[in-house]
């Protein structure tokens, strides 16, 4: 049997830029004063990728219930065909399991608590588990492809390992 723990990292632009972006407002964006100076764009924080086969920009809301840690991780998921941006709409923290795109790799997962603050953009191809809220229901805005095409791919954790995320 495979036992494997992921310990939960500090949810970075530099930690995460292997697996996609980090959304937030931070001194380190680009910041155009817009609107006669009432307000500041934070620009291009996530670079939207959904055109594949003729797909389209949609967005929606996820409602997701809380987990609690340690939490079994049982399954993981992709986009082939686009990305996968996911803003907290609430005051809770989250986590965010994630792995590189290309072949499934279960020993190279890694984990990561997300402030209340904080977005995250998957690159297209990226493994992710889906949203994990800790605390209570979080909302998140989704911002991913619609269109044709079968764009999730699921990948079932062995039956013989064990992979839990901890604080």
């Amino acid at each position: 049997m495979t036992d494997i723990t992921l310990t939960l990292k500090s949810l970075t632009p530099e930690a995460f830029a292997p697996y996609g972006d980090v959304i937030e407002v931070n001194d380190k964006n680009e910041i155009i004063p817009i609107n006669y100076g009432m307000t500041n764009r934070h620009h291009a924080l996530a670079k939207v990728d959904v055109s594949e086969g003729d797909g389209y920009p949609i967005v929606s809301i996820f409602n997701s219930k809380p987990v609690t840690l340690p939490f079994s991780v049982k399954v993981m998921e992709r986009h082939p065909m686009g990305s996968q941006a996911f803003i907290n709409m609430d005051n809770n923290p989250y986590v965010v399991v994630v792995g590189e795109a290309g072949e499934f790799d279960i020993n190279r997962l890694q984990a990561f608590l997300a402030q209340a603050n904080q977005g995250v953009n998957y690159h297209k191809g990226t493994w992710h588990h889906y949203s994990l809220c800790l605390n209570e229901a979080n909302n998140f805005v989704v911002i991913d492809r619609g269109g044709l095409g079968d764009n999730c791919d699921e990948v079932q954790i062995p039956d013989n390992s064990s992979l839990v995320i901890i604080r």
